[in-house]
């Protein structure tokens, strides 16, 4: 997915002067079902295309329906949402208590001697400096050779993490640092309600009572309570897992990732908000699942992500307040079920689900706002195309497909790599053979002792992630031959200086301030040093 983050950019740049097109827009009245992030930031990129006011954009938002809010971050590309749409971070980050992210730390997911705990980062342009040694010595650990391997000492995004520093250089530091965000869903969810409806987007609180086709099977009228109804020529689903148009009125078949990746359950708990502020989400492996750790301006966000079909809820409860130390405490605990999945179609006749409601794949990798992200832009492409036939339709699904099933083969990957054994659900990812064919290329090549790199940048394998991330995951969990096998190394493979990384790093990191006192003087962002990814 590495072209997500400059598409709204490039669609804005690429519009004329005024944001307007004398071409007739494809589709005139466009009716958003459901608010929340995805609704909103749905509803905020359509009122943004090139068709300007020619385009109306309705909002029906059901006062019934609460928002699920699981997910509290981000991955890097939502600040291409933001930058597109000239919104500043020091004007959202405060307005949802939002905090920046480095990476994620991955805690007992291996059992193997120093590979306990690793930190994937995003990634930096000043990975160009530290890359080649970290992939140099990857490879010679998986010849036999007794040398350093292990990612976080490789990366100023895991230094920054470790010292609760924010990722947003001096200004007369001239590199910058790939970073996401962490954030309150519901209060982005509303931030970007207002920012919509500013912006001319029509806000209609009303719950949909019946969706009525029309004689072709196309969605033609939504009836709301009070007797209203809204007529539209073109409908985006973001109604969470009720898919309320995409599956209920249109029928469209659900492809279930249950045989991939178990986990079908959520519980939600926040706590007190002490010491410093760490720009990292924490992922710690549990008996049936993961416990999720995001630090907000306010509180932490956690929560447990786990298998119904392993352990009951009241079961992962009390493991979570014992992981917490809340065992005693009147805290309050909500649970959630998750459709791990995606529809079979994203696009159906003249309906697009976005968010829940097309699909989703456990939070392991924040990837569900850059769905939205994703999906919402590959939208608005096709309407300032003026193309919504079947052709676009289908490069549409297709596009769509492709993307869900990379990222599950990237999230599967972290179970299939696991080296516990504590509990049948362990073993049983560990054991489970249900792999992609790309993905069990990649894990061929790396037991091979093959040039992994080769084969992701020629794309025969690992698609959707870059080669920091896939080495970053193989690498972090020990996945290399045992330490009693570990040979002397060669001069050539030796031939790294690891004190000149860390000091290179160490002095890189000198450059980013106190996450907390970046976070209380936020500096300007839009029109400020243009991201640029390196990735050798």
């Amino acid at each position: 997915m590495a072209d997500t983050a400059t598409v709204f950019n490039q669609q804005l740049n690429a519009r004329p002067a005024g944001g307007t097109t004398d071409a007739p827009p494809p589709v005139r009245h466009v009716c958003v079902v459901g608010g929340g992030t995805a609704g909103w930031m749905t509803a905020l990129m359509l009122a943004s295309t090139a068709y300007g006011p020619r385009l109306q954009v309705t909002v029906v938002e059901s006062p019934q329906v609460g928002i699920i809010g699981v997910g509290e971050g981000s991955t890097p590309w939502l600040r291409g949402f933001f930058d597109g749409l000239g919104i500043e971070e020091s004007e959202w980050m405060p307005a949802c208590n939002a905090t920046y992210k480095s990476g994620i730390t991955f805690q007992n997911w291996s059992t193997k001697p120093g590979f306990e705990r690793y930190f994937h980062p995003f990634a930096s342009m000043l990975d160009n400096m530290t890359m080649h040694q970290f992939v140099d010595n990857v490879h010679a650990r998986l010849e036999g050779a007794d040398v350093y391997a292990h990612p976080d000492r490789f990366f100023v995004a895991a230094a920054l993490a470790r010292q609760g520093r924010g990722p947003r250089a001096q200004h007369s530091f001239p590199f910058d640092i790939w970073y996401g965000y962490h954030f309150d869903a519901t209060l982005l969810g509303q931030f970007l309600g207002r920012k919509a409806v500013e912006r001319g987007v029509r806000h209609v609180q009303r719950h949909v009572t019946r969706v009525q086709l029309n004689e072709h099977g196309d969605i033609a009228r939504l009836q709301l309570d009070g007797e209203q109804s809204v007529e539209a020529d073109f409908f985006v689903d973001c109604s969470g897992f009720a898919s309320l148009l995409i599956g209920q009125a249109l029928q469209t078949p659900f492809i279930s990732y249950a045989e991939n990746l178990f986990n079908d359950a959520a519980i939600a708990m926040p706590t007190e908000l002490a010491g410093p502020i760490e720009s990292q989400t924490v992922s710690t492996a549990l008996r049936h699942g993961w416990a999720w750790k995001i630090p907000l301006t306010n509180r932490y966000g956690n929560g447990y992500v786990y298998s119904s079909a392993h352990c009951s809820p009241d079961e992962a409860e009390t493991e979570l307040r014992r992981h917490l130390g809340l065992l005693d405490a009147d805290t309050p605990a909500r649970h959630l079920k998750m459709r791990v999945g995606r529809m079979a179609q994203q696009w159906n006749r003249n309906c697009v689900a976005v968010g829940l409601s097309q699909g989703f794949i456990e939070p392991l990798e924040a990837t569900a706002l850059l769905f939205v992200q994703r999906t919402a832009s590959m939208l608005v492409e096709a309407l300032e195309q003026g193309d919504v036939g079947p052709a676009a339709q289908h490069k549409f699904n297709e596009g769509m497909a492709s993307r869900f099933e990379n990222t599950r083969d990237y999230i599967v990957a972290h179970y299939k790599t696991n080296s516990r054994s504590d509990t049948d659900y362990w073993r049983a990812n560990a054991a489970n053979m249900n792999l992609s064919e790309s993905l069990q290329t990649v894990l061929m090549t790396w037991m091979a002792r093959k040039p992994l790199a080769a084969a992701l940048k020629a794309g025969r394998c690992g698609h959707g992630y870059p080669i920091v991330s896939w080495y970053a995951l193989l690498a972090g969990m020990g996945i290399f031959p045992e330490a009693e096998d570990l040979r002397p190394p060669s001069a050539h493979e030796g031939r790294h200086r690891l004190d000149a990384v860390d000091d290179f790093v160490a002095r890189s990191s000198l450059n980013f301030p106190d996450h907390r006192e970046l976070l209380a003087n936020i500096p300007p962002r839009v029109g400020d040093k243009t991201l640029q990814l390196y990735l050798w």
